[in-house]
């Protein structure tokens, strides 16, 4: 009996094994592509579904959460204090960035990736110096600070900066050139998305318009298509990359409750995350995360036609309103999004996959 005992055992040992050995090691995280639809709520992503056919690349996520998003100071939450959140992981209050609201310093999720040898860009259809991106890079009281957020770039160890902004780097109240600093740092510098494809490797800076973008489709496919640059260049970095990309002109359609321009910026968002999922996808390392620093407009569906893509819709506010906000992700680590947690959570999260010390600096 003793024998038969030991023999069912030492089996059970040895499938336990076999299967530990065989089973397949979950992959690692080596890239982050954080994507954030400025004022975009399940209601701006679905009227873009409804407009579209029912079809959204952002529907290919693999789990869905939920994110609250208030200040420090308030329910309503503007895009420098929630962008600060996301980036840097503590409330603060409207129009700082990168700040306590004592003022105390924050280190954004960019800068830890820098710090740490991996790879960081940023792609936006705004000025490089609005409030979402600078929180991911600057340090001030103020959002509208725009000259100062500017030189935060020459100080960074930022590799990739694609957006608008360019007279915040050129034709400044101080006279200085920031263009031709971070010439001298090594960064090719491009104004036009052509010279933008053309950068295969190294730094880039490209400035495509002085202030913002055009609204889509005047501005083209630049969105998908600069995320796409920017991958193939930061992911020349053995150790990985970080990217924030922002569809910034959602929440400025919603402002102005203008249907057709929010939902046009909604779907070329929704063409940059099919382009970082597909590059996820094939790569097998990358995480995608896509979020909204808060909701814009109150938006309500409150007709429409699925069969022709007529949608009827109705905002109830110009500003910014207090609801939590989707949050889609995609690849390893992906998991870990679900559920409704606070803004706050993304920086310890993203960290924690990349095995970066969140007190390290």
């Amino acid at each position: 009996m003793k024998k038969i005992r030991i023999f069912l055992v030492l089996s059970a040992i040895w499938i336990f094994a076999g299967y530990s050995l065989s089973a397949e090691t979950p992959p690692q995280v080596r890239n982050v592509i954080l994507m954030i639809g400025d004022g975009m709520g399940l209601a701006q992503q679905y009227a873009a579904c409804m407009a579209n056919s029912g079809n959204l690349a952002i529907e290919r996520c693999q789990y869905v959460g939920l994110s609250k998003t208030h200040s420090a100071n308030g329910y309503i939450t503007d895009s420098a204090a929630s962008g600060t959140a996301i980036a840097c992981g503590e409330k603060t209050y409207n129009g700082m960035l990168g700040l306590t609201p004592d003022s105390i310093r924050l280190k954004s999720m960019l800068e830890y990736a820098a710090d740490n040898d991996l790879s960081t860009g940023m792609v936006v259809t705004c000025e490089l110096t609005h409030a979402t991106p600078a929180a991911f890079i600057a340090h001030v009281g103020r959002r509208s600070e725009n000259e100062s957020i500017a030189t935060a770039f020459t100080e960074s160890k930022i590799n990739v900066c694609i957006g608008g902004g360019r007279n915040f780097f050129e034709n400044r109240k101080d006279g200085k050139n920031l263009t031709a600093t971070m010439q001298s740092k090594g960064f090719h510098v491009a104004y036009t998305m052509d010279e933008v494809k053309a950068v295969q490797e190294g730094n880039l800076l490209a400035l495509l318009a002085d202030v913002a973008l055009e609204p889509y489709p005047d501005r083209g496919e630049m969105l998908p298509e600069a995320v796409s640059a920017a991958i193939n260049i930061l992911n020349q970095n053995e150790k990985g990359f970080f990217l924030m990309v922002e569809g910034s002109q959602i929440d400025w359609g919603a402002h102005g409750n203008n249907q057709e321009y929010m939902v046009n910026e909604m779907l070329d968002f929704d063409r940059a995350v099919k382009a970082a999922f597909d590059f996820a996808e094939r790569d097998g390392q990358t995480l995608v995360i896509v979020t909204a620093d808060h909701e814009t407009g109150g938006l309500a569906i409150t007709g429409g036609n699925p069969q022709t893509g007529k949608l009827v819709t109705a905002f109830a506010t110009k500003g910014h309103t207090g609801i939590p906000v989707p949050v889609y992700s995609f690849g390893p680590g992906a998991e870990l999004f679900t559920g409704i947690f606070d803004n706050t959570e993304f920086l310890p999260k993203v960290l924690g996959l990349l095995g970066i010390d969140r007190h390290e600096e």
